[in-house]
């Protein structure tokens, strides 16, 4: 099953590049694995896939040691600052980056592990309440503080759009991180490259990518419904 899933995800993703003018290589899939078990896991990385996501520390803390040591790994959900430390030196990127604290937090640990992290400010384009992430108003001021910080470095933006039937109403969202993307970029800070635009999931990341994603964060359309008892 999720071999045939990955082949429809990544047709539906050279689709999209292609409709959009960008080449299949500007585009890394992200297989979304919380509340997965190993095996469903392995059948992905059997299939070619390297890059995977958790939602939770504690998920990739249970699956890091009993998986290849070539998985990348992404943390991809809401992250407390007492956790910071626990995958510190285990993921390689750190997408929901929502407040300055949490930035200091990981540029301490990662400096106390004598490690570098690349990260992702987390913004919150749609202004749902629900959602974690920096107002598009305040990003320009985060985004100064935490490029001063050592031993991270900013390497883009990702948004958590709403949940909607119809993808198109998620294209503004989008479209609306793109140019704060290129806003920041045009000002030439330090220690931030807006190389990277993490948007889209099962529902919209054909939009997401013709709007400019450079990652997108596929979990239900690969591994099927996700399994959330005992949560």
């Amino acid at each position: 099953m999720v071999q045939e899933n990955l082949k429809v995800v990544r047709d539906k993703i050279e689709a999209a590049c292609s409709r959009s003018g960008r080449d299949y290589s500007d585009v890394t899939l992200i297989s979304v694995s919380k509340t997965k078990p190993v095996e469903l896991i392995m059948e992905a990385y059997n299939a070619g896939e390297r890059e995977f996501g958790e939602n939770k520390v504690q998920e990739i803390m249970e699956k890091y040691d009993k998986l290849p040591s070539d998985i990348n790994w992404h943390l991809i959900g809401h992250l407390q600052r007492n956790k910071v430390k626990y995958i510190i030196d285990k993921v390689n990127m750190i997408h929901s980056v929502d407040s300055l604290r949490l930035a200091e937090e990981i540029s301490k640990e990662a400096v106390k592990h004598g490690v570098h992290m690349d990260i992702l400010l987390e913004v919150n384009v749609s202004e749902e309440e629900s959602k974690f992430g920096f107002r598009c108003i305040e990003l320009y001021d985060a985004v100064k503080e935490i490029s001063n910080l050592p031993n991270v470095t900013i390497k883009g933006l990702m948004t958590i759009a709403p949940f909607v039937t119809n993808p198109e109403e998620n294209r503004e969202f989008f479209c609306d991180l793109r140019k704060l993307s290129v806003d920041i970029a045009e000002k030439n800070i330090d220690n931030v490259y807006m190389c990277e635009l993490s948007m889209g999931m099962t529902g919209d990341y054909e939009v997401a990518i013709e709007e400019g994603a450079t990652f997108v964060r596929v979990g239900t359309g690969i591994f099927g419904e996700r399994n959330y008892k005992g949560e």
